[in-house]
């Protein structure tokens, strides 16, 4: 159960620093302090923020966009339609059909911020914030930015470039409001429970923010870091029906030193690296064991002198036990490790 100021047992300001991370917005780590600190829920702090950052870009200018369009008009505006304007003898009555695009507020992005501050003035605790947000988005209303939240595919026609940049931190909370902030709005008898929603919040930002920390701090020495990807099994004969059952493998991180000969396989779980048996009260959990120990041997080949030493690194959240433990096996080192997000985030970063 979450409390005051907490998701789950996780302090709200270290949901904000990986949500940072997640997002490739380390660069705000430390703005928004006070903030956090004072934000009772993690909708609270999600519509704090995204007002402010709202009211940033009211007061320096709301990125404008082009959208297309096509009117009959007294004078020509981009490309003319001839086969309209003929059709419909428009030049008799001194008016032509143009086709062409329009310097507009009402883009996909805009509609999204829109959309999120709707939404979310029935999610927050407090009227003051709840009004905050429903005059913010009758502003973009009056601005002549429609209501409605954007599919995937328009906002996909919208994307953020390095001369708008500011309007990343909008736009990504605007995006955390529907994935991780607001309940499901998938059709059908199931529902997220709380619990339920809290876990996939943190899971998701815990995978991203590690990727991303690494590569922050990571690849100014040396390291390269990528988001993992399918691994093949190496099958040299086969019956016709074994790929239909055999399963895929899928890694989150690759880190990969060309300087030092290192290549490690990093994956996330979120949730106790323990279990328990009738005869030990604390085990590794055999199945993920299992999984990184096949991804480092199924690789191994001689023609790729990495695969032949790649090391692997299962990394849980500190829910049961702080642990930092090795072993080679049969020429793998295999490293198994906590992180407490109930720590500082300095503490985190570092660990």
């Amino acid at each position: 159960m979450s409390g005051a100021g907490q998701v789950g047992r996780i302090p709200l300001r270290n949901i904000w620093f990986l949500f940072l991370y997640a997002a490739d917005l380390a660069r705000f780590i430390g703005r928004f302090d006070a903030e956090v600190e004072e934000s009772p829920e993690l909708p609270d702090l999600i519509a704090r923020l995204l007002c402010h950052a709202v009211e940033l870009r009211l007061r320096r200018n709301l990125s404008r966009g082009y959208r297309p369009r096509s009117d009959v008009l007294s004078r020509v505006r981009g490309r003319i339609e001839l086969m309209r304007t003929e059709r419909n003898l428009l030049l008799d009555r001194g008016r032509i059909a143009c086709r062409y695009d329009e310097h507009t507020l009402d883009t996909p992005r805009n509609r999204l911020v829109r959309a999120a501050l709707e939404a979310l003035t029935s999610r927050v605790s407090t009227s003051d914030r709840a009004h905050s947000c429903r005059t913010l988005a009758a502003t973009l209303g009056r601005l002549g930015v429609q209501g409605g939240r954007p599919s995937r595919s328009e906002l996909a026609t919208d994307p953020i470039g390095r001369h708008d940049a500011e309007d990343r931190l909008m736009v990504t909370l605007a995006e955390f409001v529907f994935d991780l902030v607001l309940p499901t709005e998938d059709t059908g008898d199931q529902r997220i429970s709380a619990a339920d929603k809290e876990e996939r919040l943190v899971r998701e930002l815990f995978e991203k923010a590690v990727r991303n920390l690494l590569a922050a701090e990571l690849g100014p020495e040396g390291w390269s870091v990528r988001p993992g990807g399918r691994l093949n099994w190496p099958i040299e004969a086969a019956t016709p029906g074994i790929a239909a059952i055999l399963p895929a493998m899928f890694t989150d991180i690759v880190l990969e030193h060309r300087g030092q000969c290192r290549r490690i396989i990093v994956d996330t779980k979120f949730t106790g690296i323990f279990t328990r048996s009738r005869w030990r009260e604390t085990l590794l959990k055999s199945p993920y064991l299992y999984q990184i120990y096949s991804y480092l041997r199924s690789q191994a080949r001689t023609g790729d002198s990495l695969s032949m030493t790649a090391e692997g690194i299962l990394l849980h959240p500190a829910i049961d036990a702080d642990v930092d433990e090795t072993a080679v096996i049969q020429g793998h080192n295999l490293r198994f490790m906590t992180v407490d997000l109930t720590q500082p985030n300095a503490v985190i970063a570092a660990r």
